[in-house]
């Protein structure tokens, strides 16, 4: 009787897969104030940079107005922002010797990476929110049915998931919160600039378009504009664009879950 109780193999790696994002949600429900300061860089970079850049002609494609095109982008933009400097919890969590407790329980490594992940994509959802709201009342042509905002949640899960998993593995390397913020500031800026947030990719010289198609936010904006936008379209198509969000995100995941126990020490 005792060995029908026992939950199975998933229902115990979900179980304790959701521990980890229970506790993160504890987090954010003791600083709400963070999510209200990071919605301030994606009401400037559309009411400022947006307005002036929709009156630059060539600069978004054909018959899609700037601040739509744009609009796609500084979400990717807000959900990279968010994820990218998620390691450093990793830090404050081994220095306050939460690190230690998480590798002594059962749990496999895996299921806290995910969980971490996840957790990242509920912070990423806010923003989400907030930006939708924002590029409404810009006037912003989105598309409002079901399937579409379906396919834009799994568009911000898997890409925050893969870029706080990315932060993850740089905190496992550098471990130390100066050298994290470092490093997360100078790659924050490359990585955004050399997609098409702001500016498509045919308009970049050659190498940086080879750079562009290399780069994980180009498929991630590319799916949003395709899913989020009335008017728009996904220029690699939306299969590819998954399929890269996907398939980066499990190596990250695989990579993170064997480096993650070095944390501890």
């Amino acid at each position: 009787m005792a060995e029908q109780d026992m939950p199975g193999p998933v229902t115990s790696y979900l179980r304790q897969t959701f521990g980890v994002i229970a506790v993160e949600m504890q987090k954010l429900r003791h600083d709400p104030w963070e999510l209200v300061t990071r919605a301030i860089q994606p009401v400037l970079w559309l009411m400022l940079f947006g307005r002036v850049m929709a009156q630059v002609r060539g600069v978004s494609p054909e018959g899609l107005p700037y601040i739509d095109f744009l609009s796609a982008g500084i979400l990717a933009q807000s959900i990279l922002f968010v994820a990218i400097f998620y390691g450093i919890s990793a830090i404050w969590e081994r220095d306050l010797g939460v690190i230690q407790r998480y590798l002594v329980s059962p749990a496999p490594r895996s299921a806290l990476v995910i969980g971490k992940a996840l957790s990242a994509s509920v912070r990423a959802l806010v923003q989400a929110l907030i930006v939708y709201v924002l590029a409404a009342s810009l006037g912003v042509s989105l598309r409002l049915d079901p399937l579409s905002m379906v396919g834009v949640v799994v568009v911000i899960v898997l890409g925050s998931g893969l870029f706080s998993t990315f932060s993850l593995i740089i905190a496992c390397i550098v471990k130390t919160r100066e050298r994290f913020m470092g490093i997360g500031q100078v790659m924050t800026m490359p990585i955004f600039f050399a997609s098409n947030a702001i500016y498509p990719v045919a308009m970049m010289p050659a190498w940086m378009q080879v750079v562009a198609r290399l780069n994980p936010l180009t498929y991630m904006v590319d799916a949003l504009r395709g899913l989020m936008l009335a008017g728009g379209t996904a220029q690699f198509g939306l299969a590819a664009d998954f399929a890269v969000l996907a398939g980066v995100s499990a190596v990250l995941i695989a990579v993170a879950a064997r480096m993650y126990p070095r944390m501890g020490y």
